[in-house]
């Protein structure tokens, strides 16, 4: 089973609300996830984003791969600086 990192979309219309979430890379985008390890708002100011570190570091050790987007998004918040640090002790 391949496992991914991805975002769920929520909200409203043109009020986009996403959900950073674990899932089978075969289930639909807004469909069946395993984990929710985090938020993503980008309409709000400024733009409001909460992950879960150490959910998403047990995920990637396991194999788990990001999409573009929240590869970008763990890149801009730390996570991947903090799973190098963690590799490293």
């Amino acid at each position: 089973m391949a496992v991914k990192i991805r975002l769920k979309r929520m909200g409203a219309k043109k009020k986009p609300f996403y959900r950073l979430v674990v899932a089978d890379s075969r289930s639909p985008r807004d469909g069946r996830f395993i984990e929710e390890i985090g938020y993503y708002n980008p309409v709000s100011e400024p733009v409001d984003v909460k992950i879960d570190d150490e959910k998403a570091i047990k995920w990637l050790k396991n194999g788990a791969l990001p999409t573009d987007t929240v590869k970008d998004l763990f890149v801009k918040y730390g996570v991947f600086q903090k799973l190098e640090g963690k590799i490293e002790e």
